[in-house]
């Protein structure tokens, strides 16, 4: 153990050393590597501290090659080489080599404790390098595998460093270090517990739960009292995380939703293919992609955004098809126009899946919808963010065509009173055909944002046309804004509820509710107002 820490102090000595001293006695870094062939593990751990020392970043791939059993002698050549999974490289140019036929590659051996001091060689020299991403990484590394040893080397950066993210980070590895040392004093290992709580982030919990274990009598109410304020932050921020995956899950449901809202509040008319559109927009998108990657594949990054006017087209044509074949000559039906529909949706889906076949198909996410991000401790993927983002643009377009165009004024007098409408000089025929295929466009556009977050296949439209309706009932027939609501409502509930109740029954407390509730208010949350609907 001694001779250890004599060794890593040596290594971290040789580290910190002034930059007029290496100048001095400067370190010939092709011939230290080439002598490693030859070496037994003293010399070689005197090649890694000599290697460490020079600071240059050109040793960084040896000693890694070195430390992950990747460094090998070339026999006949005597030459010093990384062994790749696909290629041989020069070990300070990267270069690929060709050693010819007849090579005898032996790999350069290391054990434990030569290993150990190549870890820490890598993390002092990443520790001191001038890029903060690659001080941040380090200091991830310090902070994951504490060890005592290490803390001269994190004074030293804790001291030089400007960075605020990367000095909180070395802090924290500093506190967790001397926590875990039960050689340490206990008014230090005290002192070190605010450094983990504020820190160490996510991990904190674990660091505070693994040290309590084994801590002494004198150190437990610090870290209990510490684990406590941690435990209610979590769980503040855990009802915060269920917030944004209720918003998530409501905007889908909006982009679902948003579409029948306004067939089933103009034309009272019960859809039961309204999921069909969305499942139509999705394999647009699909078909969009398609022929983007094959003839135009330098705008993949941008196939989501063409697909959009085009499923929009694509389903809004479609509904005024299936409005003007069969919807017109069921008003006044419910029920047949409800079976009628069924069967619509049946067929839709039964064509589809002879087309494209059952299995799933897939939409290549863009660059700028991939990935996540950690936003004050909430957990935010960038698919979800802009589907959460678009469905708002939609709300608010819809609201500006019902509230600022010739077409929205005629739908909200076909809404308030069809007759009186009509005998104003309101072509009725033509607001239903437009207004069914709005909101069958409406659709297709949802269809283009679930390709990013749920299989595309013929049932997918079913997923959503049950939620669809509650959210519309929920929220008022023909009302947005109560679409708007009802869609937020019903999602926070849903993810408030599955942690306890699970999914499936989590959707049977909600579906229970919404009948409590419009026992009570029928007309759901928001009623319109007009002679013919207070009828």
């Amino acid at each position: 153990m001694l001779t250890h820490f004599l060794r890593l102090a040596l290594l971290t000595l040789s580290l910190l050393l002034p930059a007029q001293f290496a100048q001095a006695q400067p370190t010939d870094i092709p011939a230290r590597i080439a002598a490693m062939g030859e070496a037994n593990l003293r010399e070689l751990t005197s090649i890694v501290t000599d290697l460490a020392a020079t600071g240059d970043p050109a040793v960084v791939p040896v000693l890694t090659a070195l430390g992950g059993g990747n460094l090998y002698l070339d026999e006949t050549s005597g030459r010093i080489v990384i062994q790749g999974r696909s290629a041989i490289t020069d070990p300070l140019t990267g270069e690929e080599v060709d050693l010819g036929a007849g090579a005898d590659l032996s790999r350069i051996r290391v054990n434990n404790s030569l290993r150990r001091d190549i870890a820490s060689a890598l993390a002092g020299m990443t520790l001191m390098s001038d890029n903060p991403a690659t001080r941040f990484s380090a200091a991830q590394g310090f902070l994951a595998k504490p060890d005592p040893i290490n803390i001269p080397l994190l004074d030293e950066a804790i001291a030089a460093e400007t960075d605020s993210n990367v000095l909180r980070l070395m802090q924290a590895a500093r506190a967790v270090t001397i926590l875990s040392d039960s050689e340490a004093g206990i008014e230090d290992r005290r002192a070190a517990v605010p450094g983990v709580v504020a820190g160490a982030g996510r991990n904190a919990i674990t660091i505070l739960t693994g040290a309590l274990a084994n801590a002494p009598d004198e150190l437990r109410p610090t870290i209990e009292a510490a684990l406590a304020g941690l435990e209610q932050s979590r769980a503040v921020w855990s009802a915060l995380q269920n917030v944004w995956f209720g918003v998530s899950l409501g905007s889908v449901l909006l982009l679902a939703a948003i579409g029948l809202a306004i067939t089933f509040g103009v034309m009272g008319v019960i859809n039961m293919a309204h999921g069909e559109m969305v499942m139509l927009g999705a394999y647009t998108t699909f078909l969009v992609q398609l022929v983007i990657r094959q003839s135009f594949p330098g705008l993949l990054d941008y196939s989501l955004l063409i697909a959009l006017p085009v499923a929009f087209l694509v389903t809004g044509a479609i509904g005024v098809g299936i409005e003007r074949g069969i919807i017109r000559w069921l008003y006044g039906r419910p029920l047949e126009t409800l079976l009628a529909t069924w069967g619509l949706s049946l067929i839709l889906q039964q064509t589809v899946r002879s087309i494209f076949g059952p299995t799933n198909q897939m939409v290549i996410a863009p660059t700028w919808m991939s990935g996540s991000t950690d936003f004050f401790g909430l957990a935010i993927t960038y698919n979800r963010f802009w589907i959460v983002i678009f469905a708002l643009i939609v709300f608010f377009m819809l609201l500006l065509i019902l509230n600022r165009t010739p077409l929205g004024l005629q739908m909200r007098a076909v809404t308030q009173n069809r007759r009186m409408a009509s005998s104003m000089g309101i072509r009725t025929p033509f607001v239903d055909a437009m207004t069914f295929g709005l909101g069958s466009g409406i659709a297709g556009l949802a269809g283009v944002a679930l390709t990013q977050i749920d299989n595309i296949s013929p049932n997918l439209g079913q997923n959503y046309i049950i939620d669809s309706f509650m959210v519309v009932v929920f929220g008022g027939v023909g009302n947005l804004w109560g679409t708007f609501v009802g869609a937020l409502t019903l999602g926070i509930a849903n993810k408030f509820l599955e942690p306890y109740a699970g999914a499936v029954l989590g959707k049977i407390l909600i579906l229970v509710l919404i009948i409590l509730f419009i026992q009570r208010r029928p007309r759901g949350l928001f009623a319109l107002k007009g002679r013919a609907v207070e009828q």
